[in-house]
């Protein structure tokens, strides 16, 4: 099977890696983390939200945020916006590109926001309305893609249907999300086909957790299936909600020298990544979940000894 010579990275480790830490990051590091990214030559970076602090305490600095990073040209910043609120304030901090999302899982839905996948996305209306008329570019995140914590197994029509849904909202770009981690590789490419076979491939992402350690088999079998934009996390930054202790987003080091070995370009500074992926690791006095990032360092540091 062809794969795609080139692939998109959308880094989202300062939005969906950080959010979930208990101990609130100062907005200096949050800044320096993305102007960091910035810098290692990504061309799409979550960089918070704008939701309530109720919620995600962890996210209330995002307009501090937003206001303080170095914008580098030809790079999109993506902020997540649940709501007509959330727009208001992204719109306000100039976002490039603003998030909404839905499940696939009729289960996860009504259990996180009772109601129905549908009325779900019905909601997202305005928000994509308002996207629109402003010009700042739209993308939808399809959560449970491939597995619910609550229902399990997840129809691929569901996807689909989801898909299709919010390309109609206007939508630049679908992410089919393994929000739990547990999809294989084979279960990857017949989700990633169908998708595909509705929705233009070029405006279909990937987004893979490594619950069970099948995150880059799972990238790879995506490729297979035409796909050529994925989400990483910087050292593996943010946990699976569902699994305690487990992994969360797909290490972005792990995913670029895979993908550097395979010859795809991705136009990233993989040494850059690294040295990020250690100092934020370090500041937050957690291991660093990128396994080839530990690698690289200890070969740093043995060349130096």
């Amino acid at each position: 099977m062809a794969l795609p010579d080139k692939v998109k990275i959308v880094e989202v480790g300062p939005r969906d890696g950080l959010q979930n830490e208990k101990e609130f990051v100062p907005t200096d590091i949050k800044v320096a983390l993305v102007n960091q990214l910035s810098d290692a030559g990504f061309l799409n970076i979550e960089a918070t939200s704008f939701v309530s602090p109720k919620w995600v305490p962890q996210m209330a600095d995002g307009a501090q945020v937003m206001e303080a990073i170095k914008r580098r040209e030809g790079t999109v910043y993506s902020v997540l916006t649940p709501n007509m609120r959330g727009f208001e304030g992204a719109l306000a901090a100039r976002a490039d590109e603003v998030v909404i999302f839905g499940a696939a899982s009729e289960a996860f839905s009504h259990k996180n926001i009772n109601c129905s996948i549908d009325e779900s996305i019905d909601r997202f209306e305005p928000v994509a309305r308002a996207a629109k008329e402003a010009g700042i570019r739209l993308r939808g995140s399809i959560s449970c893609a491939l597995g619910c914590p609550y229902q399990g197994e997840v129809p691929v029509e569901s996807v689909v249907h989801v898909a299709q849904r919010l390309i109609a909202l206007g939508c630049d770009e679908i992410d089919v999300a393994d929000t739990i981690g547990v999809a294989t590789a084979s279960q990857v490419y017949r989700v990633m086909s169908a998708v595909t076979e509705k929705v233009d491939p070029r405006q279909v992402s990937g987004h893979f957790h490594d619950t069970y350690g099948q995150a880059l088999a799972n990238i790879y079998a995506s490729l297979q299936a035409g796909i050529s934009i994925f989400h990483s996390s910087v050292a593996g930054l943010g946990g699976c909600p569902y699994a305690k202790g487990a992994t969360g987003n797909v290490a972005t080091e792990d995913v670029l020298y895979m993908l550097q070995g395979m010859g795809i370009e991705t136009g990233i500074d993989l040494d850059a990544v690294i040295t990020t992926g250690q100092w934020i690791s370090d500041y937050l006095k957690r291991p660093n979940a990128s396994r080839a990032g530990k690698a690289l360092v200890n070969k740093r540091a043995a060349v130096c000894a």
